[in-house]
């Protein structure tokens, strides 16, 4: 791959600090595969520097960098699947859990993100339960502690001084939590997409 020159120092900083980083992000790649990817990089450089040649250098240059990403994110998947693909074709135990290891990171916050979407559901259903077993359902306390959320035998109430604390509240205190939960996944699946 040839560097490209910058007439500006600062800009050539800014170029040859992305090039590191994209090398050294690139490193568990095979040799063939890591010149693929620092080539395909740098002719988008080169392309992107080529538009508006009236702008600052360092300006233009940061601005299409701004759009390839931050070479950790973007090259997380592609180094995931590359791996994959080198231990299934070598069998090497090493490659194997290597590339487990950097695909099961990339999914892991997705999971994560299906099991609280998925919690969701608890919200409708302790609102249901509440519906249908009004005096059994809520959120209790003991003598000003947090006892439990959700449903305790009648019969427990009395002889442990339990006490519900919502009554009527209940199920509207369940909708806004759930639409505030909704909103707090939501808001960090957007924060974890932007960041890429």
């Amino acid at each position: 791959m040839k560097a490209i020159d910058f007439e500006q120092k600062t800009a050539q900083k800014i170029y040859d600090s992305y090039i590191k980083r994209l090398e050294k992000t690139a490193k568990p790649l095979l040799r063939e595969d890591r010149e693929d990817v620092l080539m395909e990089f740098n002719s988008h450089i080169y392309e992107g520097m080529k538009r508006n040649p009236d702008e600052n250098e360092a300006d233009r240059l940061l601005d299409i960098l701004e759009k390839l990403g931050e070479p950790e994110e973007v090259l997380k998947p592609l180094i995931a699947e590359k791996k994959l693909e080198q231990a299934t074709n070598t069998f090497n135990p090493i490659h194997v859990f290597k590339a487990l290891a950097l695909n099961v990171g990339n999914g892991v916050f997705y999971i994560l993100m299906t099991l609280l979407y998925l919690s969701l559901s608890l919200f409708v259903f302790l609102i249901y339960a509440k519906i249908t077993n009004p005096t059994e359902v809520g959120l209790f306390f003991k003598e000003g502690n947090f006892m439990a959320l959700g449903s305790i035998n009648p019969d427990n109430l009395q002889e442990r001084n339990i006490v519900e604390v919502l009554g009527n509240w209940f199920i509207p205190a369940m909708m806004v939590s759930g639409v505030v939960f909704y909103a707090a996944i939501t808001l960090l699946l957007r924060l974890k997409r932007k960041a890429k």
